[in-house]
C-alpha cells in the first residue's frame, strides 16, 4: 500500500533452524557437533529459510536433514548427488546441501559424487568422514586404513583406502576443503566458506565416531598432538606447522620435504605458500598427498576457484533453444515424430 511502512523480514538466528525432531545420534558422536556448526551458518547467509534444500543418501550423517528445519529428503543409499541435481537444474534459485558419509558417498555413490562433481552442480556437499560403516555397526569403509580389523574384515582389511580429498581435485571440483568436527573455528569458517561459493563445493570432515571407530584421527586432535601434525592452509602463506612454529614444508626435486626454520640457512622463503585460487589443480592434489604419519595432514581449504556451473549453463541453453524454436508445447511433443493408435477388441 502506498505510504504504509515497508516490513522488513527479522534476521534468522540459529534457533530458526532447529527443528522439532529429537537428535538421535550415540552419546558423544562427531555429528552433533557438525549440526550445531551447520545450524550457526545458515542464518548469516541472508538466505530464506524456504530456501534451503538438504538431501541426504544413507548412513549416521545421513539423518541430519530431520534436524534442520528447512526443505529436505532422505533419500536412497549412494544416490543424494544426483537427486540434488535434480532439484539444482529445476530450481537454480535455491541452495541444496548434500549429507553424505565415507560407505555413502564413496562406495556404492561413488560414481554419483565424481559426475556430480566434475559437472559443477551448484551445491554444497559435506563428507562425514570416520573411516568405518558406523550405522551397520563397523564394517570397514572406502576410507578404512589398510591392515584394518573389523566386523567384515577380522584379518585386517586388503584394500588401499581412498582419498577423498584427491578424489574431488581429479574430478576438478571448484571448491575443496577439510575441516575436523572438534574445531568448530575451522569447521564454521571452512562451512561459511563452501555456502558462499558458487559451483560444486565439496567438504571432508574428519568425524570421529566414538562407538565403532573412536580416536580414528588423534593425530590432529589430540591436543599434544596436532601440532606436529597438521597444518592450517592460509592463502598466500607459507606451509608452517609444530609446536613453535618451526617447520615448514619446501618442494626439492619435485618432492616435498620437512625443514626446519633457521637450520642450513632455511626461511620461510623456501617454503611453498599456499594458493587456493590456482586455476591448475596440481598444486593442490600434490598438497592432497601429504598424509600422516611422514608428513602432517592439510586442513582448511585446498581449491577455490570459478567456473560457470550446470544450471547455469543449462539455463543458458534452454534460453537459446526458445529464442530459435519458441516455448514448445507437451502436447505438440507428444504428437510430433511417428504416432499410432491402439484399438479396442475388433471381436
Amino acid at each position: 500500500m502506498v505510504g504504509e511502512t515497508a516490513r522488513v523480514a527479522p534476521a534468522l538466528t540459529r534457533q530458526d533452524f532447529v527443528s522439532d525432531q529429537d537428535v538421535r545420534w550415540c552419546p558423544g558422536c562427531g555429528d552433533y557437533a557438525i549440526l550445531a556448526q551447520v545450524q550457526k551458518v545458515l542464518p548469516e547467509l541472508g538466505i530464506p529459510r524456504e530456501n534451503f534444500v538438504f538431501v541426504s543418501g544413507i548412513g549416521c550423517a545421513s539423518r541430519l536433514p530431520y534436524y534442520v528445519n528447512t526443505y529436505g529428503f532422505h533419500t536412497i543409499h549412494g544416490r543424494a548427488p544426483a537427486i540434488a541435481t535434480g532439484i539444482k537444474s529445476y530450481r537454480p534459485d535455491l541452495q541444496v546441501w548434500v549429507i553424505t558419509g565415507d560407505g555413502d558417498a564413496l562406495s556404492i555413490g561413488g560414481n554419483h559424487l565424481i559426475h556430480s562433481l566434475r559437472r559443477n552442480v551448484d551445491m554444497k556437499i559435506l563428507l562425514f568422514n570416520n573411516r568405518i560403516y558406523g550405522l551397520t555397526t563397523g564394517q570397514y569403509s572406502p576410507t578404512s586404513e589398510f591392515g584394518k580389523k573389523t566386523k567384515s574384515t577380522p584379518f585386517g582389511s586388503i584394500d588401499y583406502p581412498l582419498n577423498p580429498i584427491s578424489l574431488a581435485l581429479g574430478a576438478e571440483a571448484t571448491f575443496v576443503a577439510r575441516t575436523i568436527d572438534s574445531d568448530t573455528q575451522s569447521l564454521s569458517s571452512v562451512l561459511r566458506s563452501a555456502a558462499h561459493h558458487k559451483g560444486s563445493a565439496f567438504v571432508e570432515i574428519f568425524q570421529n565416531c566414538v562407538i565403532f571407530n573412536d580416536d580414528a584421527f588423534k593425530e590432529v586432535t589430540d591436543r599434544q598432538l596436532r601440532s606436529d601434525n597438521m597444518i592450517q592452509l592460509e592463502h598466500g602463506k607459507p606451509l608452517i606447522f609444530g609446536k613453535n612454529r618451526d617447520k615448514g614444508i619446501r618442494v626439492k626435486d619435485w618432492k616435498p620435504e620437512i625443514v626446519t626454520l633457521g637450520q642450513n640457512g632455511i626461511t620461510e622463503a623456501d617454503l611453498v605458500v599456499h594458493d587456493e585460487h590456482s586455476a591448475d589443480p596440481t598444486y593442490a592434489f600434490f598438497l592432497s598427498r601429504l598424509e600422516s604419519p611422514e608428513f602432517p595432514v592439510p586442513l582448511g581449504v585446498f581449491r577455490s576457484v570459478e567456473k560457470e556451473t550446470q544450471d547455469q549453463l543449462l539455463e543458458h541453453q534452454i534460453k537459446a533453444a526458445q529464442e530459435k524454436m519458441g516455448i514448445g508445447k507437451l502436447e505438440a511433443l507428444l504428437g510430433s515424430g511417428d504416432t499410432w493408435f491402439i484399438k479396442g477388441d475388433t471381436k
